[in-house]
């Protein structure tokens, strides 16, 4: 998280206690115009807050708004699909997370899917560098919060404000600004076109898409289907950031692209697309469950 500086107010202290002085000696007298003393009682009185115009105005201001809560609540939908030859394999996912604010602990569980009915549940703790994940009615897990399979379980809703820092601060700036729901909220978006990922892929958003991707890519290798950067092609992508227009607290956030894989003379087509939702500041405390303490 950026902090930023706090002005002191120590400036406003003697020019303060002068003027206190030279109303008790002069009570009845009138501050005049232009006199230290209406100086000083204006320099005390707020600047109204300018109002936020650039994505990093907004992105700020959310980061403020989230931090007035110690952990919020999101919903979580999600589906992707891998197309090949005409035929469709997909699966879905709904599931909640709970993530605190000023500490490193989150806490997600859900059920995904499968497009033969197929569903597995799953459950996943982190705190700290700490992590533990249970699939159906196996045991707890150790697994590192770090692993690039593991972040993709446990997408961080409030992270996303950072990450739409470094798209906005990428040369030329990614992000575009705009209102909606007739001025309730505020929207800031990313989108790509159809282009090879080699031509973006140092941005950050198509690091993040290529991360998503990459437990299919290595399913996809072990199949005997060549998966590299340099063949594959994004075939869009939409990533928008919803803030309500007076908190800037964070309603929702959705990832949705696709990429193209060559195969056969023809293109294999993966998609994905991610939606989370704000539920409400959590008053209940993230913490790993008793049989994984000690």
């Amino acid at each position: 998280m950026r902090t930023r500086p706090i002005r002191s107010a120590a400036l406003l202290v003697l020019p303060l206690s002068l003027a206190l002085a030279a109303c008790a000696a002069e009570a009845d007298e009138p501050t005049a115009a232009g006199s230290p003393e209406a100086a000083a009682q204006s320099s005390a009185t707020p600047a109204p807050a300018k109002a936020p115009e650039t994505a990093e105005d907004f992105i700020d201001l959310a980061e403020k708004a989230m931090a007035e809560e110690s952990a919020w609540s999101f919903s979580v939908k999600g589906e992707e699909g891998l197309t090949s030859q005409g035929r469709k394999s997909a699966a879905t996912y709904e599931g909640t997370i709970q993530r605190a604010v000023g500490r490193a602990a989150l806490h997600s569980q859900g059920v995904s899917t499968s497009s033969k009915g197929k569903k597995k549940t799953e459950e996943l703790y982190v705190v700290g560098e700490e992590g533990h994940l249970k699939e159906d009615s196996a045991e707890w897990k150790a697994v590192s919060p770090a692993d690039p399979e593991m972040r993709n379980k446990a997408d961080d809703p409030i992270a996303v404000i950072d990450e739409f820092r470094m798209y906005a601060q990428a040369p030329g700036g990614d992000v575009k600004v705009t209102e909606a729901d007739g001025g309730g909220t505020v929207e800031l978006r990313v989108t790509s076109g159809k282009q090879k990922l080699s031509a973006v892929q140092q941005r950050a958003w198509a690091k993040k898409a290529k991360r998503e991707f990459e437990p299919t890519a290595e399913q996809l290798r072990e199949a005997g289907i060549p998966v590299d950067d340099a063949r594959l092609s994004l075939s869009g992508l939409e990533e928008v950031l919803v803030l309500d227009a007076k908190t800037y607290r964070i309603k929702s956030h959705r990832l949705a692209f696709g990429f193209l894989i060559p195969y056969n003379g023809q293109d294999m087509a993966f998609e994905q697309q991610v939606t989370t939702e704000n539920q409400g500041a959590y008053d209940g405390r993230i913490e790993l469950p008793a049989d994984l303490r000690g």
